[in-house]
């Protein structure tokens, strides 16, 4: 099978069946958002979704937090991976959003890189999610399920995962194919035992076809 081919069947298929797909973590503007992605990284949605609204609630705004200490957030975060690291980097991103960017989070890559705890991943996640900017962002599912698949082949790093995303899916596509390609990963096509039986993708997926 073609690649072009492949790429048309999944994306085709996503379209058809999954209109809707959008991020599971909980937020109200871009701010909130940005806290619970960095909070996000090696930690499920689930338990940070149990955290933040008592966080938010505590420090509304990058102001707020600002002014703050990592030991007093840290009360809040500690029941996330890596709470103490967490804690440090939300107060460093807070003060460096007042300092350098007036409180609002930035919709550049580069500049949203600047942030304490804003990694690459992190970045183009709020550049796609809050500014809908063709930016693919590559977790362990997204890594999982192309390689899988067969969108990408043999791609060692998350970078060239997404390079080879980026370049095959439309432009207009990438922010929610970033989303069909985590829930699927998260839902159906699981790092172990994935549910292949039940799979829409089985008529273009390389796993599949080698299995039989």
């Amino acid at each position: 099978m073609r690649k072009e081919e492949r790429y048309k069947g999944v994306l085709g298929w996503f379209q058809a069946n999954v209109p809707v797909a959008e991020t599971e973590l909980h937020y109200s503007n871009p701010y909130e958002l940005l806290v619970a992605v960095i909070l996000s990284a090696q930690c499920t949605d689930k338990r940070v979704n149990m955290i933040t609204p008592a966080l938010f609630e505590a420090f509304p705004t990058p102001e707020v937090m600002a002014v703050s200490s990592p030991e007093v957030v840290y009360e809040y975060i500690k029941s996330v991976s890596y709470p103490n690291n967490k804690a440090k980097h939300l107060v460093g991103m807070a003060k460096m959003l007042v300092e350098e960017f007036k409180g609002v989070v930035p919709s550049d890559i580069k500049e949203l890189q600047k942030l304490p705890g804003v990694g690459r991943k992190t970045a183009n996640v709020i550049a796609s999610v809050v500014y809908d900017k063709p930016a693919m962002a590559v977790d362990t599912h997204v890594f999982r399920v192309s390689n899988r698949i067969g969108l990408t082949v043999n791609s060692k790093t998350p970078l060239e995962t997404e390079k080879e995303l980026t370049k095959h899916i439309p432009k207009s596509l990438i922010p929610i194919a970033h989303h069909w390609l985590i829930l699927h990963g998260r839902y159906v096509c699981t790092a172990r035992n994935p549910k292949c039986e039940s799979c829409g993708l089985k008529p273009w997926c390389n796993y599949f076809i080698h299995q039989k």
